[in-house]
């Protein structure tokens, strides 16, 4: 396991543990998914933000050089 699937069910057994009613296993489960999901998806939208950044850099670029529709 990962320390931070651990760390996410520690996390999610507190939260899920503070409020008494039942026992921490199901805050655990979900803390540990939880994390688990957030180091599959974070790749992908870091990607899609770098990929967005240099195409909108891209097209600054090349309206800065070239100039707009609008200005000419």
């Amino acid at each position: 396991m990962a320390f931070s699937t651990i760390l996410g069910a520690a996390i999610g057994s507190a939260i899920d543990g503070s409020d008494g009613d039942d026992s921490t296993l199901d805050g655990a489960l979900g803390g540990a998914v939880t994390a688990m999901a957030v180091r599959a998806i974070a790749p992908v939208v870091l990607t899609y933000a770098v990929g967005w950044l240099v195409l909108h850099g891209i097209g600054k670029a090349k309206d800065a050089a070239f100039g707009t529709k609008a200005d000419a």
